[in-house]
């Protein structure tokens, strides 16, 4: 089974992660950022996810990662890279400086594009 072909049900753990049925989440932490972000990237290539484009390498990602420290913006953006139908964010709080947060939306869902880009509720 791969994900992007066969997207978890809702309330559905896989490889660690959740679905609910519009949006899988789960957290890649390794022993630093980059290695957390070639894990994510293998993950999503595995997934079918190999098409998508991805920053380069950890120095790219962190160049999309918000240089706010007001934390009510964080509340309204998304605090690292975007692409159509992955979200690969930075966590919000610093206890995490090695965590990467992936968030894969199911392309095969109903206003999928509204939903992505946070223009309805994810009901």
């Amino acid at each position: 089974m791969a994900l992007r072909t066969d997207f978890p049900n809702p309330e559905t753990e896989y490889l660690g992660g959740q679905s609910d049925g519009y949006v899988y989440r789960t957290v890649f932490s390794g022993a630093t950022l980059a290695a957390s972000f070639e894990m994510l990237r293998q993950f999503l290539k595995e997934e079918g996810y190999g098409d998508v484009p991805l920053p380069g390498n950890v120095a790219e990602l962190e160049m999309f990662r918000l240089p706010t420290r007001n934390r009510q913006i964080l509340l309204f953006e998304d605090n690292g890279y975007v692409h159509n139908p992955i979200k690969i964010l930075f966590p919000n709080h610093g206890k995490q400086k090695k965590a990467l947060i992936l968030e894969v939306y199911n392309e095969a869902a109903p206003q999928h594009l509204l939903r992505f880009h946070g223009k309805m509720d994810k009901r």
